[in-house]
């Protein structure tokens, strides 16, 4: 097979853990690196806008078009499920929301097996992957002020956004000014990767600082297997335009970082996988990992959508003339209504007494707007985008034939714990109780979603099985775990188990999914991943740094 490219290190995947990846690998200047991409360019307004968000996710230009397969508990739904196939991967089309997770979730994955990886060991990774506010925002044993990647607090000039925070704070629960800090649990602003009014994707962040250097290239390819010589990875076998397939050479490591759904189908193709599954397809067997396309996990939400009585909502700016203007401002002075995602507030709380850190997440969004960027009703409205943070449901991936290029069988088996419908049903109980608050007053309608008519279990439970949506945060389907334990895929290093100069770094690995959004925990991944591969020490834990745990949470739900 003829050889196209060749160096140290092959990084399959330009998203969020492959692109601090290529970063890290490449700093030292020691050692080449390749970053194979599917996809092409990020450049021009509908990636490069936040305010434009809306558009790259719905283009099949930048996504892989995949879907799941119907949902029985959804009512045969099948939900989308977006996949940057561009420059930057996913965190070129996501909605820019920068979420940690809570401490606890990454003392979780080290309870279950993933030693190393406790909150202790990944916060200093946080803190080197991030610039928050330029260096001036945080507590800095908490936040980081000169990595690659710029966070922000939201502008929240919107005074819907100060409403929704001081209604959380009317129904009892606690403000918190930075939720990646200290305190996540309660109500305030929410945290933005935009910097300068653009998307600060991880190509903006780690990617083009990389390729600058000299010793990162950027190779466009479709990535069909690993090649292997016995159980030692050499290189990823790729096709170019529909040309016959050729060879990129790894002399050090390959690095698979292709995201939550084309790891494991990489994985898979290369005869990695659960021997019954592959040979369904008629792939055979080189290494039995019965836990690969296993543990898919994703977060389920619903909009809660109120009208308002005041014309201030983005509603009025839907229309082709305001959205030019804003455009035009943009472009121009990367300001304004294009310079935001507008998702500005934010609430972490939990659904009842007994559980010890936050399990439901709210997006506010002053607009009540699908995600396909059109109007929920008519006239203005806002609303809270809602879910529950640890289902207990688990999915999978499947192939659907042994060819590369054929979209897989994904079923994430959304709503299929009985648990699931009760912490859903109080959510949206919960967020009623947030809209009713003096705080809303002045800009309160009616109900658009889910309808004041909708009270009793029953109506709630047909509305979520019509109307709940995916959340974009797919992971868990290559989980990472001890060596010893059989449906682990990677072990706490990221070597991929039983295999030689092969790992694997994205939100693929994630045992269980984490609170909020995946971009920074699976830059994270790449940041603490690209550290073992190097093999030169990783940064020192800080068992030292607590999270705030209401100290009443047994007893009382707020």
């Amino acid at each position: 097979m003829k050889v196209i490219e060749e160096a140290d290190y092959v990084v399959v995947g330009s998203g969020s853990a492959g692109s601090a990846l290529a970063y890290r690998l490449s700093e030292s200047g020691r050692y080449d690196v390749v970053v194979v991409e599917a996809g092409g360019t990020d450049a021009g307004p509908f990636i490069q806008m936040p305010g434009a968000l809306s558009f790259p996710m719905n283009m099949a230009r930048y996504d892989w078009g995949y879907r799941s397969e119907p949902e029985p508990a959804l009512a045969g739904r099948r939900l989308a499920t977006p996949r940057g196939r561009v420059i930057g991967g996913s965190s070129s089309i996501n909605g820019m929301v920068f979420v940690r997770g809570h401490a606890h979730d990454f003392d979780h994955w080290a309870e279950i097996g993933a030693s190393g990886w406790s909150f202790a060991d990944v916060v200093p990774y946080f803190r080197r992957m991030e610039a928050f506010e330029g260096g001036k925002g945080g507590d800095p044993a908490w936040r980081g002020g000169s990595g690659p990647l710029n966070v922000q607090r939201g502008a929240m000039e919107n005074p819907l956004y100060g409403a929704f925070i001081e209604a959380g704070r009317q129904a009892g629960y606690p403000v918190t000014d930075d939720y990646n800090g200290a305190k996540q649990e309660g109500f305030g602003p929410m945290q933005q990767t935009i910097w300068r009014g653009r998307r600060w994707s991880a190509a903006n962040a780690y990617l083009r600082p990389a390729m600058a250097r000299g010793n990162c290239r950027l190779l466009q390819a479709n990535v069909m297997r690993v090649a292997f010589d016995g159980s030692r990875a050499t290189g990823v076998e790729v096709k170019r335009s529909g040309r016959t397939t050729a060879l990129v050479k790894a002399r050090r490591e390959v690095v698979l970082a292709a995201g939550a759904i084309n790891s494991p189908l990489i994985l898979m193709h290369s005869g990695i996988g659960d021997p019954a599954e592959l040979s369904r397809v008629g792939i055979d067997t080189r290494l039995s990992r019965p836990g690969v396309g296993q543990n898919l996990q994703d977060h389920l939400e619903l909009y809660i959508q109120q009208s308002c009585t005041q014309p201030i909502t983005l509603n009025g700016y839907l229309g082709l003339f305001s959205k030019g203007r804003v455009g035009l401002e943009w472009m121009m002075l990367h300001t304004g209504y294009g310079a935001t995602n507008h998702f500005e507030a934010a609430g972490f709380i939990r659904s009842r007494a007994g559980v010890d850190y936050p399990d439901i997440q709210y997006h506010f969004l002053p607009g009540a707007i699908r995600y396909d960027g059109q109007a929920a009703a008519p006239g203005h409205g806002f609303q809270a985008h809602v879910g529950p943070m640890r289902s207990k449901s688990r999915g999978h991936i499947r192939l659907a034939s042994a060819d590369p290029g054929a979209k897989p069988a994904i079923r994430f088996n959304y709503m299929s714990h009985e648990d699931d419908w009760t912490e859903f049903r109080q959510a949206i109980r919960l967020t009623r109780e947030i809209f009713a608050q003096a705080a809303f007053d002045a800009y309160r309608g009616p109900e658009i979603q889910p309808g004041t008519a909708l009270q009793s279990d029953a109506d709630l439970d047909g509305f979520i099985a019509h109307h709940a949506e995916s959340a974009y945060h797919p992971c868990g389907a290559a989980r990472l775990g001890a060596a010893s334990d059989e449906h682990a895929v990677v072990d706490p290093e990221c070597r991929v188990t039983g295999t030689d100069n092969l790992r694997l770094a994205d939100s693929s690995i994630f045992p269980r999914i984490t609170n909020g959004n995946l971009n920074g925990p699976s830059i994270m991944v790449g940041e603490k991943a690209a550290d073992h591969i190097l093999g030169e020490g990783m940064l020192a834990p800080e068992p030292e740094l607590r999270a705030w745990i209401s100290p009443d949470w047994r007893e009382k739900q707020r």
